[in-house]
């Protein structure tokens, strides 16, 4: 009885569909989002080159399980599937082997893709987290700025390590902060 409540939560779940591409990174759900052809396709690729695994390119359904958990998957006729402008469609399962894929993910970490602008003051430390908000859940949120050069699939991981490590107590930002800190008291002293 218990397996067929959890079954129909699942199932009943509300749930919405958005441009985006889910990737698994070392076991944290990346929903990489942005304009069209901006290269979520080509750092998906990039990530699964490097042996993390595609969930859905383009399109991603995401259902609320619970208070805390929304999960992403493909839509069955796209499931598997990579368009890459220039080249068309590429099947990653068939590719790349079916290590290379997964039905789904829970969502864990957004990173959203934007064109570099000069006039834009982006975030350095990461003090702050931001958040974006699926089905009544937030996410944590970062805005990448993009533009030739940057090497998407290096900076997804580094997010993906950053966030568990925050899981696990260990904020990077705030022991940076503190060490700045430490150092002005003494010099003041």
């Amino acid at each position: 009885m218990a397996e067929v409540i959890r079954w129909l939560k699942v199932e009943l779940a509300p749930r919405i569909s958005i441009h985006g591409v889910l990737v698994d990174v070392y076991g944290e759900g990346i929903l990489i989002m942005g304009e069209s052809g901006i290269g979520k396709s080509e750092a998906a690729l990039e990530l699964i080159k490097r042996g993390h695994r595609l969930v859905t390119d383009d399109l991603v359904e995401i259902k609320k399980v619970s208070d805390d958990t929304l999960i992403g998957t493909a839509p069955d006729i796209t499931r598997h599937f990579i368009e890459l402008r220039g080249i068309g469609i590429i099947d990653v399962k068939t590719l790349f082997g079916v290590e290379s894929v997964k039905n789904t993910q829970s969502i864990d970490l957004v990173i959203k893709l934007e064109e570099w602008n000069r006039d834009k003051e982006y975030d350095r430390l990461g003090l702050e987290e931001q958040y974006i908000e699926f089905l009544g859940n937030r996410v944590v949120c970062h805005n990448i700025p993009i533009r030739p050069g940057r090497n998407l699939a290096v900076i997804c991981e580094s997010a993906a390590v950053n966030y568990r490590q925050k899981k696990m107590g260990y904020n990077a930002a705030q022991e940076l902060y503190n060490r700045v800190t430490n150092n002005l008291l003494k010099k003041s002293k």
